[in-house]
């Protein structure tokens, strides 16, 4: 079964989740909106920036791999499966990014 989650999927934060879908989905949410760099102690945890700025095909494209690689970093109960991007009118040239994944040992 696969899940979809994005950055804006932190509402809730629970600490010590006790459901692995909920757990592994809200650790994504976390690599999703943590830029590389900004963990004191962990600078490797996150998402590299160097999409920014970029025309929108290079920084998807870009974006893409970063999620992927992150998550298999990070996250290994979870494996990726795809990746569609929001395009706001409302705020022009921002990607808000939707993964999805399948859950392993679930």
């Amino acid at each position: 079964m696969s899940y979809t989650i994005n950055a804006t999927n932190l509402k809730n934060i629970r600490w010590e989740e006790d459901d692995l879908v909920s757990d592994v989905l809200q650790n994504i949410a976390v690599i999703l909106a943590t830029p590389k760099g900004s963990v004191p102690l962990d600078r490797e945890f996150g998402l590299t920036t160097v999409f920014l700025d970029k025309p929108t095909p290079v920084a998807k494209m870009i974006m893409r791999a970063e999620v992927r690689e992150a998550i298999e970093r990070w996250e290994p109960r979870a494996q990726f499966v795809s990746m569609t991007f929001e395009e706001r009118v409302t705020q022009p040239g921002t990607l808000w990014p939707t993964v999805e994944v399948e859950i392993i040992g679930e």
